[in-house]
């Protein structure tokens, strides 16, 4: 006998009228399962329109109640009334306890995801089949497919308004009494971070400079900053400069050891202790390097889909990098690596800063200062850059000139050109050249 008659989709009624229940007898329920459950991830369509009226309700700010209920689910046209009545009390005594909710919740998810599985194979089985297009994309395909359900970000068809607006409106309420929300990231600069409101979930943040600037040593220290503050991964490739060279800048900027002395070896002996702490420190967090050249979108994004508690990415730089399909014209390639960098950003759903040249646009006029016109290659990055910020420094001119620099030695601005988030400003920062460090400056006294 043919077992593949018998096989039914994974569901959980039980666990399904539990959640509405739990809400139902304890309204506040809907809180804590809001950025758990959408109305898709029930499988009975009665459960989703169920769910659905209480979210509307919850959105009015509407008491729940069996009764209120019973009213809008007869408005929608679910039931009638004496059908209504007589299911909502039955699934306000199928629940054992509301306490329990989010554990309910859970195994509705679950289900939910195995349900998707099915249908992601079922797609993926069809395309093999059919043949349709290159092995190696159809490859790429499934393997995307299946890590979107992994991730919990899986492809839908469209996702109502008001189920968005569930999780906006609950994380609106954690933002105001938690303003370290776990969504944004901040960059350690206090400055910057409030002209950005920190970094936010799957932003592509790109820094712009001219070379000698130090959007190298800018890129780096944030990355250590983030390391540091959240204890989670930060993944840097780094496409110029080999491993060593960049955890030499980093032994620099965190011990405040000259950084001529850590390539000449010219160290004093109490520049070892420092160094030993900041090794330490800096061993402790997960900073994980890749120097590897010529690498692709795609290539990242394998890399970094087996990362575990992934928080930032960091890519320096973004003109050595490569599409990975043949492209002739240098500007088509570069658009193509920026809308697969944003694309990354958003899957993966963390921060990436990208370092980019600048053209010479800035050296032919009177101001030096950078503007979004001298992205070099494409416009299509600033289009698909969330934040551009232009590195400048007025000290790297006048050296050049042979002139002093004299207050503003040790001084940097940080351009922020493009915010898509809200405002553009420019933030003035302390640079100890030296140590390849970026320091927040005291808004008062103008002090490192």
């Amino acid at each position: 006998m043919n077992n593949e008659l018998f096989k039914k989709m994974p569901v959980s009624i039980e666990a399904e009228q539990s959640v509405l229940g739990s809400i139902l007898i304890k309204p506040s329920c809907l809180t804590s399962v809001a950025g758990m459950l959408t109305a898709e991830d029930f499988y009975v369509e009665e459960h989703q329109q169920i769910y659905l009226a209480m979210t509307d309700m919850f959105l009015s700010s509407k008491e729940i109640d069996p009764v209120t209920l019973v009213n809008r689910l007869v408005q929608n046209g679910t039931y009638t009334e004496q059908d209504g009545i007589r299911y909502i009390r039955e699934i306000a005594q199928t629940v054992p306890t509301a306490s329990n909710v989010r554990d309910y919740a859970a195994i509705v998810r679950d289900k939910s995801l195995l349900r998707r599985l099915i249908g992601a194979c079922e797609e993926i089985s069809e395309e093999a089949y059919g043949e349709q297009g290159d092995a190696s994309q159809l490859v790429d395909a499934a393997e995307q497919r299946i890590f979107s359900l992994a991730q919990n970000r899986e492809m839908r068809e469209f996702r109502h308004i008001r189920d968005i607006m569930a999780n906006v409106y609950i994380d609106l309420e954690n933002l105001a009494g938690n303003p370290e929300h776990p969504d944004r990231t901040a960059t350690g600069f206090s400055g910057l971070d409030r002209v950005l409101v920190e970094m936010g979930k799957g932003d592509l943040i790109l820094v712009g400079a001219r070379p000698g600037m130090g959007k190298t040593s800018f890129a780096m220290n944030i990355a250590t900053n983030v390391a540091q503050q959240t204890r989670r991964s930060v993944c840097i490739f780094s496409l110029e400069m080999s491993g060593e060279q960049l955890v030499n800048r980093m032994l620099s900027s965190e011990a405040m050891v000259d950084s001529y002395s850590l390539r000449s070896g010219e160290l004093k002996a109490e520049d070892w202790p420092r160094l030993a702490d900041a090794a330490a420190q800096l061993s402790g967090c997960e900073i994980l390097i890749d120097d590897s050249t010529g690498l692709t979108p795609t290539a990242m994004k394998a890399k970094l889909r087996r990362v575990k508690n992934l928080g930032l990415v960091v890519v320096d730089y973004l003109q050595l990098m490569q599409s990975g399909r043949n492209i002739d014209n240098r500007v088509q390639e570069v658009a193509d690596i920026s809308r697969n960098l944003k694309i990354m950003a958003k899957d993966l759903g963390v921060p990436v800063i990208c370092c980019a040249q600048l053209s010479r646009g800035p050296e032919s006029r009177t101001s030096k200062k950078p503007m979004l016109s001298d992205l070099r290659d494409s416009g299509a990055i600033e289009q698909d850059a969330d934040v551009v910020m232009f590195l400048y420094r007025d000290e790297y001119y006048k050296d050049q000139e042979g002139g002093s620099a004299g207050s503003e030695a040790n001084t940097a601005e940080v351009i922020v050109a493009k915010n898509r988030h809200g405002s553009t400003d420019t933030v003035k920062m302390g640079w100890i050249g030296r140590y390849t460090k970026f320091r927040t400056l005291d808004s008062g006294s103008g002090e490192v």
